[in-house]
């Protein structure tokens, strides 16, 4: 009797399991950025809204919950309702989270991969007066003035301060890191001249380069950026070792049911084979993810792997958030 009582709740749970999960979404679905709005994540999430609202038939709506390397709005995510209604528009920095920030509130790796957005070429910038030409002649003023040069990156735990990080290794020779509220003031203040270098995702600094606002100096992508043809690769200018992409990716709180992952997975897909968002991605240098980490397994198994990547660089540089 206890047996077949037990099998009658396990049926009723799944059934209302699945129900959930058929009927989703029943309601507007809150896309949550982790950084303020203008950012290269907030660019990419508010272009491809649109075609996951229409593939889902609910409207998705941007959500800037910034602070904290975008720590803050992952734990709005994971401490939400796991139904698939509150999912992350995450980036690179939720591979460093978890290495970074060593008192959190919420459990950093409960997140549920749906699926890789797109992968983004970065850049090594500096202000347009910077006294080197080429990479070599920039690698050269850095050993020469290391911590007398100022390199700007949009807050700890974030992509471009991850970039940051790399060069400084690949060059070996420490220079100042500065960290701004986000990468709208990194870019004023190399526009400004006030700033002297950067390393940054091309979707936040393709137009300034294209029109001569700073110089550019590579792409740190096996080949070149469609935006950029013209700048070499870091393996091209001669610093092989300085190899990264920046990336997005779509998260769920963890324990959502993986029909509603799926689904959400499904219409991800639609996205990214939407003509506009291509045609757009490719303007701002980047470009769709594609193959196995555009599943949900393999977007997870992706995003572990960059966790262990990084982790070695943080616990080198010391630079741990708390």
């Amino acid at each position: 009797m206890v047996r077949v009582l037990m099998m009658a709740v396990l049926l009723a749970v799944g059934v209302a399991g699945g129900a959930t999960a058929q009927g989703f979404p029943t309601r507007p679905v809150s896309m949550v950025v982790g950084f303020a709005p203008g950012g290269p994540a907030d660019v990419i999430a508010r272009l491809i809204a649109p075609s996951l609202g229409a593939d889902l038939g609910q409207p998705v709506v941007v959500e800037n919950v910034g602070g904290a390397g975008g720590s803050i709005g992952q734990a709005r995510v994971a401490q939400a309702r796991p139904d698939g209604h509150t999912i992350l528009f995450g980036s690179l920095a939720q591979a460093t989270i978890p290495t970074l920030y060593r008192r959190l509130s919420f459990d950093p790796l409960a997140m549920d991969a749906v699926g890789l957005v797109n992968e983004v070429p970065m850049a090594i910038i500096a202000r347009r007066n910077f006294p080197a030409t080429t990479l070599a002649e920039l690698v050269g003023v850095v050993r020469r003035d290391g911590r007398a040069l100022n390199l700007g990156n949009a807050g700890v735990g974030s992509t471009s301060h991850l970039c940051s990080l790399l060069l400084v290794s690949s060059i070996g020779t420490p220079v100042t890191l500065v960290p701004y509220r986000g990468n709208a003031l990194v870019m004023n203040d190399l526009m400004s001249g006030t700033l002297d270098m950067g390393c940054d995702q091309t979707t936040n600094n393709a137009e300034q380069i294209r029109a001569g606002s700073i110089r550019a100096y590579a792409i740190t992508t096996e080949a070149r950026a469609t935006a950029l043809p013209d700048v070499p690769t870091t393996a091209e200018a001669g610093l092989p070792a300085m190899r990264m992409s920046g990336w997005n990716m779509l998260f769920a709180p963890a324990g959502t049911p993986r029909p509603v992952v799926d689904r959400l997975n499904r219409a991800l897909l639609a996205a990214l084979r939407d003509e506009n968002v291509l045609r757009r991605m490719g303007d701002l240098g980047s470009g769709p993810a594609s193959g196995e980490r555009t599943t949900p397994d393999g977007a997870q198994a992706f995003w572990r792997a960059e966790i262990t990547r990084w982790r070695p660089l943080i616990e080198a540089a010391g630079q741990f958030a708390d």
